[in-house]
C-alpha cells in the first residue's frame, strides 16, 4: 500500500479517538475539527512521516494532534477571536421554576459547565497534562515531550490539574433549586451589604470565578481563584442600578444582570455543600442578548 494511503487510512480510523482527544483538550467541536485539520496537514505534508521510521502509529498521531491542540490553546490568549468563533460552553438558560420532566438531564448539564469552569482555569501545558494522562492514559514521559519539559515537571502539572477539577465533586454538587437559590440570594444580599464575613462563608475554599468575555471582550476574560479574591470582585454586584433577573443556567442557579434596562451578563452559580464552590460570568454581549431573548 502506498504509504500516503496508509497513513491516510490510519489517520480515518483513528479519527472518533483523536477528535475525543481534541475536544476534551480545546472544549468545542469547532477547534476540534481545526486542531484535525491541522494536524492531518502537518501528518500527510511530504517527508513529514516516515512509517518506515514510527513504530507507534497512534502515538505518533496522538502527539502531533496534542501539539496543535496546545499551539491553539496558547493562541487563544495571544489574539482576539473572530466574533463569528464558536467559543464558550453551550449554556442552556430556562426560566427559574420547579424542573419538570424535560429537566431530568439537568445533573449532567451541571458537571459539565463545571468541568468547563475548571478545564478554562487551567494554564495550557496544565489542560494537556491532565487530559491526556486521566483521560486518555498517556505516560507522563510521553507528555513530557509534547510539552518539551521533564518527566517529574509534567507529573506536578497534571497534579495540579487535577486538584482542581477534583475540588468539584460531582455527587455533592446541590440539584435542590430551592437550596441552590437560597445560597445565591444570600451571595447578593451579602454583596450589596458589604458583610465580607458572611460572603466568605458562602464561598468554598477553592472557589473559582471565570469571566468569560467571549469573542466580543476577549480582554475580559479571566479567573479568580479563592474566597477573599472572589469576595473582593463581588463589590462589583454592590451598584446600586443593577437588577437580578432569577433564570437557571444548565441547571444551575442563575441571574441575568441588568444595568439601564440592559442586560450585561449572565451569571450561573454552582453549589457545593451549601456554598458556592464555581462562579460562571458571561460577558459576551451578543451570547447576553441571544440567551435573554430566547428567554422571552
Amino acid at each position: 500500500m502506498d504509504p500516503v494511503e496508509q497513513l491516510s487510512r490510519h489517520f480515518e480510523d483513528s479519527r472518533q479517538r483523536l477528535t475525543s482527544l481534541a475536544h476534551r483538550i480545546l472544549g468545542n467541536s469547532a477547534d476540534a475539527e481545526d486542531a484535525l485539520q491541522d494536524a492531518w496537514v502537518r501528518l500527510s505534508r511530504p517527508g513529514a512521516t516516515d512509517l518506515s521510521a514510527v513504530a507507534n502509529l497512534d502515538g505518533w498521531m496522538t502527539t502531533v494532534v496534542s501539539r496543535t491542540c496546545l499551539n491553539k490553546l496558547r493562541a487563544r490568549a495571544a489574539r482576539p477571536e473572530s466574533p463569528t468563533d464558536s467559543i464558550g460552553p453551550a449554556l442552556h438558560v430556562r426560566p427559574d421554576h420547579e424542573p419538570g420532566p424535560e429537566d431530568r438531564a439537568l445533573l449532567t448539564e451541571q458537571v459539565t459547565l463545571a468541568l468547563y469552569v475548571v478545564l478554562e482555569s487551567l494554564t495550557p501545558p496544565e489542560r494537556l497534562a491532565f487530559v491526556l494522562h486521566d483521560s486518555f492514559g498517556t505516560p507522563f514521559s510521553e507528555i513530557a515531550a509534547i510539552l518539551g519539559k521533564s518527566t517529574e515537571a509534567t507529573r506536578k502539572l497534571a497534579s495540579r490539574a487535577r486538584q482542581r477539577v477534583h475540588a468539584v465533586d460531582p455527587t455533592e454538587i446541590e440539584t435542590d433549586p430551592a437550596r441552590q437559590r437560597g445560597v445565591v440570594d444570600a451571595f447578593f444580599s451579602a454583596s450589596r451589604d458589604g458583610d465580607l464575613d458572611t460572603l466568605l462563608g458562602l464561598l468554598h475554599p477553592e472557589i473559582t470565578f471565570h469571566a468569560d468575555g467571549g469573542a466580543t471582550r476577549p480582554a475580559a476574560t479571566a479567573t479568580i481563584r479563592g474566597p477573599e479574591n472572589v469576595t473582593r470582585r463581588a463589590a462589583a454586584f454592590a451598584v446600586p442600578e443593577a437588577t437580578f433577573r432569577p433564570v437557571t443556567v444548565n441547571g444551575n442557579a442563575a441571574v441575568v444582570v441588568h444595568t439601564d434596562d440592559r442586560p450585561v451578563s449572565v451569571m450561573a452559580f454552582v453549589v457545593s455543600g451549601g456554598r458556592i464552590v464555581q462562579i460562571y460570568s458571561l460577558l459576551d454581549q451578543p451570547r447576553i442578548d441571544q440567551l435573554v431573548n430566547n428567554l422571552g
